[in-house]
């Protein structure tokens, strides 16, 4: 059965307010968490962007939930660091945590004041990054020289087995490239059909694991007022990549995607009143081949949402 998650958006929201609502999300019925390793928030409309390493360690000991996170190891944190993090929530939750690695934002990561490199550049870096991760995860001491730099790193507080580390992908090729050395795959749902393109490449290279769609929607009682949370909280979304990847600033963002027509939202969010849509689209990213849809209310508000979901979507999809 494939699992239903929440996913907690650090950019929209207080890490206090975030942490309970998750925590409603499980007394809800969500079987499990997620959520994204930022700096800063997409938009100044969002206004929030906490330490998820700090939050991780909260929502862990206050909830039962299983939780993952979205990392990119290699310039804002060094990979010997985040594996130090993962390892830690390892030891301290068994069996509760696994981390994505991806290639990252500039919206992030040019903090460091490092040059943000091309994307070959940063993809070596995550390939290097995943299998010294790896390596220290199994207790090696390890040096590395490369698109990272690692000296005489060692993990001395290490978990009996270590997380799950999966690749976020957004293309077939990249899940391709990744399958190689993830434990599985994160991806953002879109289109039916390219979804299920990605889902077989991965697999096609021989890819392991559970595979993890997170899907964007936003839901209201009013259509009218779904449409609006949408084109206030997830404008950006309508930016495609690279150009996405490559922006530096949250203002840029906001410039870039200026106020977006209903119908470029819609590409870019599962916007709906109606919680049958929203069932039948969990269950079209199911059939394309997922283990686990985190869903992903992109609104401030998410009372609403968690119930509204958890009395009359999960139970239907589960059943």
């Amino acid at each position: 059965m494939a699992i239903i998650g929440f996913h907690a958006s650090h950019e929209q929201l207080a890490p206090s307010a975030l942490l309970q609502h998750v925590r409603h999300a499980e007394a809800a019925g969500f079987q499990a968490a997620m959520c994204s390793d930022h700096l800063a928030p997409w938009s100044l409309r969002q206004g929030h962007s906490g330490h998820s390493w700090s939050w991780l360690g909260a929502a862990l000991a206050t909830t039962s939930l299983p939780f993952g996170v979205v990392t990119a190891p290699g310039q804002r944190a060094h990979p010997a660091v985040v594996a130090q993090a993962i390892g830690t929530l390892g030891e301290l939750f068994p069996g509760r945590f696994w981390a994505a690695l991806g290639s990252g934002e500039n919206v992030n990561e040019h903090v460091t004041g490092e040059p943000w490199p091309d994307k070959a550049v940063r993809e070596r870096r995550l390939v290097e990054s995943a299998s010294v991760m790896r390596r220290l995860l199994a207790g090696e001491e390890v040096s590395h020289d490369g698109e990272v730099t690692v000296d005489r790193a060692r993990l001395w507080s290490l978990p009996a087995e270590p997380p799950p580390l999966i690749a976020a992908a957004i293309s077939p090729a990249s899940a391709a490239a990744h399958a190689e050395w993830a434990d599985g795959l994160i991806t953002v749902a879109g289109e039916a059909r390219a979804l299920r393109e990605v889902v077989t490449a991965y697999r096609d290279a021989g890819g392991r694991g559970p595979v993890n769609a997170q899907l964007h929607l936003s839901w209201a009682p009013d259509e009218q007022e779904a449409v609006s949370i949408a084109l206030d909280q997830w404008a950006h979304g309508t930016i495609g990549q690279p150009e996405s990847w490559d922006l530096a600033m949250p203002a840029e963002f906001d410039r870039r995607s200026g106020r977006p027509d209903e119908a470029a939202i819609r590409k870019a969010v599962t916007v709906s009143s109606d919680l049958a849509l929203h069932r039948a689209r969990i269950a079209e990213i199911i059939g394309a081949g997922c283990d686990a849809v985190y869903l992903h209310h992109v609104g401030q508000q998410q009372q609403a949402f968690i119930d509204a979901f958890g009395e009359h979507v999960l139970p239907e999809v589960a059943a």
